[in-house]
């Protein structure tokens, strides 16, 4: 066999990251509206309702076959088609909801929400088919390597991106909306332009693939293709787990923060010259490399003693780590002693804690495999998180709700994505990956549009209280609905467990062994 680029682990690595950026960029797009919802109510007139609309659509066209459909043509067509079309639709639908935010398409509140509207549903029409891009790509560089612990930092981007997005957009903010979702749109834009250098590494691998592979008999991709996936059980079991799994996360993390101030008495804005660290005259700045470090420590966690190969040397490494990290958190104490009173901030640390244990939980699959068992395991650290964020009112355990939630955000999509590619053929990838997300937006389109409808419904005798700012709104209800997906997350990642018993896919084996 010749070698290709994908031999050279710098070359891999650095294709990972080119596509990372749209990863990172897609998801901050996504959830940086999570910081804003107060904001947004006081100075642009949102209703929770509208919110929720908001989001909510951002998933429509998505439950009606879009993402299967640029499934088709990633597979059929490639990454590049693909990956170009989908993320120009994302940045489009980025600029339009810009625009509408600063008036441009007019004055009105009706106005400003339709449009915004239209451009969250062209992005989230882009959102999804990048993601199965990138993963595709993840795929395609790393199989045979290390594939789940690629995922899990292609993920930790992701992560990286909805917590930025949460925690830095109050700072961009400040007293108006719009800078913050014309920042959102901009970065969107240059992660489409790292994707276009991305291509030339992209054009080489193929042509280095087919003179390797010529004489392969591999099919094509066929049309047929999509009813054989709905024929097997353990594709039907971990696409519904993905439904119920992230219906009770991503609406979630929408509301975490606005949860925090009203259940919690959490601030929605910093304290005047409190916790703020100031970068070249910029509040947003300093939040920024803040995030990067911490970014940085959590690779650090797990990629640096995984570079090494004697236990005393992975060990000292470690403790290096950890005595550098301890510093960095001395440092800036005073600082993250009132962004854990903030609700953006601490809601931010849910995707930013997955950045950390993400990567870890996929070496663990890497190399110990028990897929199925940790999604189990997963599923139940999402119902304790749940219930302590919704039934009890004690901070103490709010925390330790927070930090399950960010456990559970890691193990579960930890195992869950490479386990697909043990499931379904590469060559299918593209579409099993994409009806996943087609129907995991059914659930998250329900869950976005749904939490803000319910606490409007569940709190109608105060609404009037609440927008003057003499009442607060209680989740309970909502948050309690979410409960129910845990359960259900349960009941499916067992069924997958038992489902793999008789496939023989190997999901609680480590990467790379197949059952006899």
């Amino acid at each position: 066999m010749k070698k290709t680029l994908k031999d050279s682990a710098a070359i891999r690595w650095l294709a990972l990251i080119l596509i990372s950026a749209l990863t990172f960029s897609t998801y901050w797009f996504q959830d940086f509206f999570g910081g804003l919802k107060p904001l947004m109510e006081s100075k642009m007139g949102f209703t929770s309702e509208e919110f929720g609309r908001l989001i909510g659509l951002t998933t429509i066209a998505n439950m009606f076959g879009m993402i299967i459909i640029g499934g088709m043509i990633l597979d059929k067509w490639g990454i590049r088609i693909a990956g170009i079309l989908f993320g120009g639709l994302a940045t489009l639908g980025g600029a339009i909801s810009a625009l509408a935010s600063t008036g441009f398409f007019g004055e009105s509140h009706s106005a400003t929400l339709s449009f915004m509207i239209v451009g969250r549903i062209l992005f989230g029409v882009g959102l999804e088919v990048t993601c199965v891009v990138a993963t595709r790509t993840v795929v395609k560089w790393f199989k045979g390597y290390e594939l789940a612990l690629a995922m899990a930092i292609n993920m930790g981007f992701g992560r990286l991106g909805s917590a930025m997005g949460i925690a830095v957009s109050p700072d961009l903010a400040v007293k108006t909306v719009p800078p913050a979702v014309v920042f959102a749109a901009t970065l969107i834009g240059i992660a489409l332009i790292l994707f276009v250098i991305y291509i030339f590494f992209d054009i080489k691998i193929d042509k280095q693939v087919k003179e390797a592979a010529e004489g392969s008999d591999e099919d094509e991709f066929k049309f047929s293709d999509l009813f054989k996936l709905l024929q097997n059980k353990s594709f039907i079991y971990i696409a519904l787990l993905c439904v119920a799994f992230y219906a009770a996360v991503f609406p979630f993390i929408q509301y975490a923060a606005d949860l925090l101030v009203n259940k919690f008495g959490f601030t929605s804005t910093l304290p005047d010259g409190e916790g703020v660290v100031v970068l070249f005259g910029s509040n947003a700045l300093g939040t920024v490399i803040i995030y990067l470090a911490l970014f940085i420590f959590a690779l650090s966690f797990t990629l640096i003693p995984a570079q090494l190969k004697a236990k005393g040397a992975k060990l000292f490494s470690l403790i290096i780590i950890l005595a550098l990290f301890g510093f960095f958190i001395h440092s800036f104490k005073d600082v993250f002693s009132v962004w854990f009173k903030n609700g953006p901030k601490t809601a931010s640390l849910i995707p930013l804690g997955t950045i950390l244990f993400t990567p870890i939980f996929g070496n663990i699959v890497d190399k110990k495999g028990k897929a199925a068992s940790l999604m189990m395991l997963g599923s139940l650290l999402l119902i304790f998180a749940h219930l302590s964020l919704s039934v009890f009112n004690s901070v103490l355990l709010g925390y330790a709700g927070l930090l399950s939630l960010g456990i559970a955000f890691s193990l579960v999509p930890a195992a869950m994505w490479p386990s697909v590619a043990k499931i379904v053929p590469e060559s299918r990838l593209g579409t099993a990956y994409a009806s996943m997300f087609t129907v995991q937006n059914w659930g998250l389109g329900a869950f976005f549009w749904g939490i803000g409808a319910v606490l409007d419904l569940t709190n109608k005798e105060n609404l009037e209280a609440i927008r003057a700012g003499n009442e607060v709104y209680n989740y309970t209800v909502p948050i309690l609905l979410l409960v129910g997906c845990g359960v259900i997350s349960i009941f499916l990642s067992y069924k997958l467990k038992q489902a793999d018993k008789k496939q023989k896919f190997g999901l609680e084996m480590p990467s790379g062994q197949k059952p006899e």
